[in-house]
């Protein structure tokens, strides 16, 4: 039996089977991924695939011996749906397909996933990043991101979900796409520094003071 995330697989409630969730960054699938993915489900008999919240794609219900095989035909690494690391992006339409939009959600999205995906962590971190205050990407239950307003970005920061939610909070605004990169990349490095394992980013920022998170942006 394969540990917990081994392969990139998740073991099932059947305690025979398993699912694996290939990453693709911001939900973006291609037509060649596409293809693959109905290979998959027609050779080896997948049980279901399914949709995930995070914009991801979890094939549910593959036999052990199968999984190294799957992963050959996909051809993409494992989405971080597990572990104490950073996780899929997840990202809405953004002004490039939808009306609404203020910002460039996927640009973005797409920079920080490049940058963060899968980075060791002292407990699990969720990005997300909106093109507009509608939200669709619950910015206001992630750890850290972005909603896209005319002026530019509005960095939130320190909310979760789960048995003890939080909101994010409002730390700066009118931010552009390259000043986003940077704040974020300065938030991860501080909190991967400081934070205790199994502490969200939200509780630590409870811990030392949201005054002391704005000194370092």
């Amino acid at each position: 039996m394969l540990k917990k995330g081994e392969k990139g697989a998740v073991l099932q409630r059947d305690k025979k089977t398993y699912a694996i969730v290939p990453h693709i960054p911001l939900g973006v699938v291609s037509v060649e991924l596409m293809e693959k993915l109905v290979k998959v489900v027609k050779e080896f008999n997948v049980q279901a695939i399914k949709l995930t919240s995070s914009n991801r794609i979890a094939i549910v219900g593959l036999k052990e011996e199968d999984i190294d095989k799957v992963w050959e035909i996909l051809g993409v690494p494992p989405g971080a749906a597990v572990g104490l690391c950073i996780r899929s992006v997840k990202v809405c339409p953004g002004n490039t397909f939808c009306r609404f939009g203020q910002q460039d959600s996927l640009s973005l999205g797409a920079e920080l996933d490049k940058k963060f995906h899968g980075l060791p962590m002292p407990t699990k971190f969720k990005i997300g990043v909106s093109g507009c205050v509608n939200d669709c990407a619950e910015v206001c239950i992630k750890d850290l991101g972005f909603i896209g307003k005319p002026k530019g970005w509005t960095l939130m920061a320190g909310g979760t979900g789960g048995a003890r939610p939080m909101f994010s909070k409002k730390l700066a605004e009118n931010l552009s796409t390259e000043e986003a990169l940077i704040i974020a990349e300065k938030l991860i490095n501080f909190y991967k520094e400081n934070g205790k394992k199994g502490e969200r980013f939200g509780r630590f920022i409870e811990r030392i003071g949201i005054e002391e998170v704005k000194k370092i942006i």
